[in-house]
């Protein structure tokens, strides 16, 4: 489909990107609880910033706001604050539970939806759903704290407090008449069967860059205008500041203007900590208005605001009275210049972007989707944009400190990301959540530069080098995990996204962008000889790992060293492993067609693929095996000093990595590559000890492919049968991630269970937050389509796979049947259900509900009920890969 609209050539338009996307949903909806703003001696981060604090003192590394956004250094933010005359305090950000609070780990206790966006953030679209009655805040977590992890997480339907539709839905949008002049407008409908009031206020404010080292620095400020007719307006304006630390260019903004309509008090503080409020009485503020001040004097009727009307945080305060059924609306502009009349056509402005926004989705959409699907994936993708957020964080000076006079505690040093002091991030990075994960993840953010492929290739292939950026990689050739720890191991899916997002940029385009693949390329050399060096302890080609974002999969945990010596030897690491070597042969094959050099590095890794797949199932005189032949399945396998071994007979997701690593070699095909050819067809005659277990050739249509899998014909049927038996993998919406077979079969070791659990996870291992014993989970999912896709088209329609009921299906059927059931988890059943929607009434049956989404972390292996982080749009985002590739 030709995809020509507005939007389309705004993306193409590379001198006038970066200044349409200077703009953005940067903002995360919580700051708190971080890492990043974690300055104690235990690293317990959580506790150290809890919500209660937030509105009281100044963030060091980064804003949160509710629909919020900002520049692209954040120097200034926008966002909306609300209340409703009950509340305990303004609602200024997203109120959840903490990891220790909650019955299944941290979680968000609002309602919100990410509606629409624009790779340009041209036209954003934002909902909250906010009750009338107060926040029942203490509910919430006097309920969770009674809860067990048996029990389903308590969530505020269940409070009772959207009963008789007693609530607001808070629209935002945002539309951009230029590249920084921005049109806003808010909407607020009364839902309920009565009048009620809301107070809005529109929030303008600067990031505290000036408070931290103890200097007496220029701070920004904010201050009231008036035009002639009486409309008020911010003034914003950092001329006089000095420039961010750490960026060699000037970032600073000049004047902003932030033009209302009439009816709004202005309110002026300072972005400053509450001293006595955050440190105890006694301490002082460095300044006498403060962060809180809003709060104090709104709810609490305190005389907290300054009177001359300045200050580096301001806002709008208006109070509006809406009838049942009724809405109220506020027009703002936030913009560089003072236009004649600042307020006129602005619905036209707004109209025109949304309708640009529908014209580049039409675009996107594939021809063979519902209305319901295109809904679904318009969503879908929207929610990446929205969780773009701006990642501060300059790691040698939080360890630091910033004030010599002030320094952290010395343990600081020794609790985590000690080996990490290079890192130093000031880049818009896609986050999987930004309230329950406002950072970014590694393994997380290769998928998600699939999705954003569809709509921003160059943003995906950014966020790709990002981590492989001097700022970011180690220098060993580590790629960061997550910011609880650096040093944890991710998949190593980076290299399999770099292939991907070239190919779906080439496909689109005709044209693939190889300077990208070789800059990638290069780095992740060094990544897969860190892997190499680090986790194959013995040289055998079998790899351990940790948990490898597979938090709770197994009876132990892996990320633990085990005891007395003993070497877990992974299943899915070395599969991993195996997917990671032919990702690096393909992508050196591509650059050798052009470069001849690089076909020597295709060999390296075709035998370092051989090496890894011929080891999962015996090699090198070991006694034992990944691969159990009376079970048909892989398994881990726990090696002891003396030599014995004990296989963790679970059948989970561990067993089914493996099927990533695969490829088709064409002779045909490689006949351009002469030496690698001659390698191949060497290394097939000479090594066939080697080559015969995880190299099969075949011969279709007269022509000679090898087959590159770690699973043979028939090991690939025995695993298959299982994956599409649903009394194990196969669930109605999906593959789960445990064997059902467990639910009457748990495996015991060492005192501890692992059991069959569809839904939240029962215990609290690696946090209790997510689960992977049973629920579905869309990456690992899509990638084994992807895998069914590949190994249908080299055996053809030859291979098929015993159904439960006996009857034979097709690997293409697989994949085309996985695929659907993933769709199937947001689509509208004949009941006019959502299934991913669950037992949540409100959202199954209420027209103001139903057809807004959340795109949870993963979901119910039964049930298909969502579950985990519920704006995961993240590598849920793949949904709208699937609706591309399946509905075409």
């Amino acid at each position: 489909m030709l995809q020509d609209s507005v939007e389309h050539r705004r993306l193409l338009s590379k001198e006038n990107l970066d200044h349409w996307r200077r703009w953005g949903p940067y903002v995360a909806e919580r700051a708190w609880g971080t890492v990043r703003e974690d300055y104690s001696a235990d690293g317990d981060a959580w506790n150290y910033f809890p919500h209660d604090l937030a509105r009281s003192k100044a963030y060091r590394w980064g804003e949160d706001g509710i629909a919020g956004i900002c520049d692209r250094y954040q120097r200034l933010v926008f966002s909306l604050a609300l209340w409703n005359g009950q509340d305990p305090f303004l609602k200024e950000r997203m109120f959840g539970l903490t990891n220790g609070q909650g019955n299944h780990g941290e979680d968000v206790k609002e309602y919100y939806f990410y509606l629409d966006n624009t790779p340009t953030h041209s036209y954003m679209r934002y909902l909250y759903k906010y009750p009338h009655a107060a926040y029942p805040y203490e509910l919430l977590e006097e309920e969770s704290r009674r809860r067990t992890g048996m029990d389903p997480e308590f969530e505020l339907l269940d409070t009772g407090i959207f009963d008789q539709d007693r609530y607001f839905d808070v629209f935002l949008e945002y539309a951009k008449y230029t590249e920084d002049d921005i049109c806003i407008q808010i909407e607020a409908f009364n839902r309920g069967p009565e009048a009620a009031t809301i107070h809005l206020l529109p929030h303008l404010w600067y990031r505290n860059t000036w408070s931290w080292t103890g200097e007496d620095q220029p701070a920004p400020s904010i201050s009231l205008g008036n035009l002639a007719e009486g409309l008020p307006f911010l003034e914003a304006d950092d001329s006089g500041t000095g420039p961010l630390q750490g960026i060699p260019h000037d970032t600073r903004l000049g004047k902003r203007y932030l033009f209302a309509d009439a009816g709004a008090e202005a309110l002026f503080t300072d972005n400053e900590t509450n001293g006595p409020v955050v440190h105890g009485p006694g301490n002082s503020s460095k300044s006498r208005y403060t962060k809180d001040a809003f709060h104090r004097q709104i709810v609490d009727g305190e005389d907290a605001v300054n009177p001359a009307c300045r200050g580096t945080k301001a806002a709008l305060h208006y109070v509006r009275h809406v009838p049942p059924g009724g809405s109220t609306r506020i027009w703002l502009r936030l913009t560089p210049e003072i236009p004649p009349t600042p307020l006129l056509n602005l619905d036209r402005v707004l109209t025109e972007r949304k309708e640009q926004a529908d014209e580049f989705y039409a675009a996107i959409h594939p021809a063979r989707a519902s209305e319901d699907e295109k809904r679904i994936q318009r969503q879908a993708l929207s929610g990446m944009l929205w969780n773009k957020q701006i990642y501060l964080w300059d790691l040698a000076q939080w360890m630091d400190g910033d004030n010599p006079d002030w320094p952290p505690p010395a343990s600081r040093q020794w609790i985590r990301n000690r080996h990490w002091r290079h890192m130093n991030s000031k880049r818009v990075l896609s986050m999987p959540d930004k309230w329950e994960y406002p950072w970014f993840a590694a393994w997380d953010l290769a998928f998600h530069t699939v999705t954003l492929a569809l709509v921003d290739a160059d943003f995906a292939k950014e966020q790709l080098w990002l981590l492989l950026f001097e700022q970011f990689q180690h220098p060993n050739g580590q790629i960061p995990a997550y910011e609880w720890e650096f040093s944890d191991l991710n998949p190593p899916v980076h290299a399999w996204a770099v292939w991907r997002v070239y190919n779906m940029e080439r496909v689109r385009t005709g044209k693939g962008d190889r300077e990208f693949l070789e800059k990638c390329f290069h780095k992740l050399l060094i990544n897969f000889a860190w892997w190499v060096n680090r986790l194959d302890s013995e040289g055998n080609n079998v790899f351990e790992g940790g948990f490898l974002g597979l938090d709770n999969i197994a009876v132990i945990d892996r990320s633990e060293r085990q005891f007395d010596g003993a070497t877990l030897e992974q299943s899915d690491s070395t599969g991993w492993m195996g997917m990671f070597c032919l990702n690096l042969m393909r992508i050196a094959l591509e650059l050798a067609e052009e470069n001849r050099a690089y076909e020597g590095l295709a060999t390296k890794f075709f035998q370092h693929y051989v090496y890894v797949g011929a080891a999962m199932k015996h090699m090198g005189g070991r006694e034992h095996s990944l691969w159990s032949e009376k079970d048909g399945f892989f398994y881990d396998v726990l090696k002891y000093r003396d030599g014995s071994y004990h296989a963790f007979q679970v059948r989970s997701l561990v067993g089914i990595i493996p099927l990533y690593a695969v490829e088709r070699l064409e002779e045909r095909w490689m006949a351009p590559f002469r030496d690698f050819g001659n390698d191949v067809e060497w290394f097939l005659r000479n090594r066939q000890d080697l080559v015969q277990r995880c190299i099969e050739t075949v011969e279709r249509d007269g022509e000679r492919v090898h087959i590159l899998a770690v699973a043979n014909v028939d090991q690939l049927r025995r695993i298959l049968e299982r994956v599409w038996n649903p009394d194990e993998f196969r669930s109605q919406f999906g593959l789960r991630s445990l064997s059902r077979h467990h639910d009457d079969n748990p495996v015991h070791f060492g005192g501890k269970t692992i059991q069959y659990e569809p839904g939240e996870a029962r215990s609290r291992l690696k946090g209790g937050n997510s689960n992977w014993r049973g629920p579905i989970w869309f990456p690992t999912t899509f990638l084994l389509i992807e895998s069914l896709r590949k190994l249908g088209k080299a055996h053809g329609g030859d291979l098929r796979v015993t159904c439960d009921d006996g009857s034979p299906i097709t690997l293409d059927r697989m994949a085309r049947s996985l695929a659907d059931r993933l769709i199937s988890l947001f689509t509208v059943d004949e009941d006019g259900r959502r299934p991913a929607h669950g037992r949540r009434r409100k959202f199954q049956e209420d027209p103001h509900w139903k057809d807004y989404l959340l795109f949870y972390e993963y979901f119910d292996g039964d049930s298909g009920e969502g579950l985990g982080a519920s704006h995961q749009t993240g590598w849920t985002g793949l949904i709208a890969n699937l609706i591309d590739e399946w509905r075409n």
